[in-house]
């Protein structure tokens, strides 16, 4: 399959490890121009030198607790090189714990992170998006946006949050050939899940390894994904294949999210 992705630009967010580089390389080897963002410059560059070198390859360092930073950020990179036809928001999850234990800030920092960053990342992109008649933006959040996760308060709560802003946002732009849409990964080998392992392992009296074997186990599939397997599904929807799906949710968790 053409996915007709040859000479787009592409917005990576969190791509120095985990799903988001993984979708950078996806993206990369079908042609697209990426741009890589997160906050560590030597990890951009480190990433950026590992990406196909016959491309226009770059990246941004920015402060995700920083939504206006960001978006300036950003705004100033279109100005003096292009626009981009794929966002790829992506933000590491919010710390462990119970709901009713959770401070305040841990409500406003995920919040600022993933919703605000999200927003003003698409009120950079989208108006060229606009002229060019082809958009996609793609989040990548959790499967606890369809079924909350025991242990997750915070990242449960601003999921959903960023699930029903995109499916809102999906209906203002799909007239303009562009499409907003969630990736929801499940279990997926990165240092995320590992910090979970071992949270769950300490609390339950296991070791690091009966805890992985069990999680497994709730996994019909048996096994956690490869970042690669999801980044698969990202750019499929990043692309002109995808083009009549829009503003839906999708789980690459080898069938373990039990509602439809």
């Amino acid at each position: 399959m053409d996915l007709k992705l040859n000479n787009k630009n592409a917005l990576v967010c969190g791509s120095t490890a985990g799903i988001g580089k993984a979708t950078a390389m996806a993206l990369a080897a079908e042609g697209v121009n990426v741009t890589l963002a997160a906050r560590n410059r030597e990890k951009l560059k480190a990433v950026l030198a590992e990406l196909p070198e016959h491309r226009n390859h770059s990246y941004i360092v920015a402060n995700f607790s920083n939504p206006r930073d960001l978006q300036e950020q950003v705004i100033k990179f279109i100005e003096k090189n292009h626009g981009f036809h794929i966002v790829i928001n992506n933000t590491g999850g919010p710390r462990s714990g119970s709901i009713l234990t959770a401070a305040l800030e841990e409500f406003d920092n995920a919040f600022i992170q993933h919703l605000k960053c999200n927003h003003v990342l698409a009120q950079a992109t989208i108006p060229f998006m606009k002229e060019a008649g082809f958009g996609r933006i793609v989040n990548i959040i959790s499967t606890s946006v369809k079924e909350p996760i025991p242990g997750l308060g915070v990242s449960n709560t601003i999921r959903g949050a960023v699930g029903n802003w995109s499916k809102t946002l999906a209906t203002e732009v799909g007239e303009f050939g562009i499409t907003v849409n969630n990736v929801l990964p499940g279990f997926t080998e990165t240092e995320r899940l590992n910090e979970i392992i071992k949270i769950k392992a300490t609390k339950e009296e296991k070791s690091v390894e009966d805890m992985a074997e069990i999680m497994k186990n709730h996994t019909p599939a048996k096994r956690f994904a490869k970042p690669e397997e999801t980044a698969n599904v990202v750019t499929f929807l990043a692309s002109e294949a995808a083009s009549y799906i829009n503003g839906i949710n999708v789980p690459v968790d080898g069938g373990r999210t039990k509602s439809l």
